[in-house]
């Protein structure tokens, strides 16, 4: 899940905005792991950054009054925390400008259960289901046959400050060391976002799946998502940590 104008230079940026990176001050930071005692200041830099931005979230009007709060998109985000993976920029003064929640997928656990079931809140389960549903069809360990743990970058997020600076890049580099590391040959990113899609293109993902969402369809036979163009559909993208 991304914002839904990510790029690599600017993953937050708000429909129509946009400044030159040789116009804003050069800004420095670092990039540190989240650990839990982070969770509470990662979920208040969402709420700013991404629930509302995110192409998904805005096709079905998740949070539908300035003041709304979805707890179960924020139980979702935090789940990732405790398995150690998950990094964020932070600047000399220790401001959050950008975060990259992340987890691992394993062949020997299900890495597609049906949590979408279990979600109490309608509009978020359809964003779980598809999610759910894209992972399973995209079937990374059946393509990738000797490949049995997976990074996968789950939400990734830079703040309107931040633009232009590199950050977003600079996280998907930090996931790339932390997968070679830990011996993980693959970093996997479901896109949701065009915007997103191409960045992580320019990046040298590799599209191994495509959902256009008029063919993600409910029960009537009517589109679940309808996003703003030129958001047209979900991509799945991997890149190799090693040789496979």
């Amino acid at each position: 899940m991304e914002s839904r104008n990510a790029t690599v230079d600017s993953p937050t940026v708000g429909v129509g905005a946009g400044v030159e990176s040789s116009k804003r001050e050069k800004l420095s930071y670092q990039i540190v792991s989240i650990s839990n005692k982070d969770v509470d200041d990662v979920i208040g830099f969402l709420r700013t950054f991404f629930f509302r931005d995110e192409p998904l979230n805005v096709a079905v009007n998740l949070l539908d009054t300035p003041d709304a709060v979805c707890h179960e998109l924020e139980q979702f985000c935090t789940d990732f925390i405790p398995e150690g993976v998950s990094v964020m920029a932070v600047s000399d003064s220790g401001e959050i400008l950008g975060v990259c929640l992340n987890s691992i997928s394993r062949r020997s656990s299900d890495p597609c259960s049906e949590n979408d079931e279990e979600c109490s809140h309608p509009k978020f389960r359809k964003i779980l289901h598809l999610l759910t549903m894209v992972s399973k069809q995209a079937d990374i360990f059946g393509q990738f046959p000797t490949v049995d743990t997976v990074l996968n970058v789950e939400v990734i997020s830079v703040s309107d400050a931040a633009r232009g600076q590199g950050i977003a890049k600079a996280l998907f580099h930090k996931c790339r060391q932390i997968a070679v590391e830990q011996r993980m040959p693959l970093v996997e990113v479901i896109c949701t976002s065009h915007y997103s899609a191409k960045a992580v293109e320019r990046l040298g993902f590799q599209c191994i799946y495509e959902l256009l969402y008029k063919d993600h369809l409910d029960s009537n036979g009517e589109p679940v998502f309808t996003p703003e163009p030129p958001h047209d559909r979900v991509k799945v993208f991997v890149m190799p940590t090693a040789d496979l």
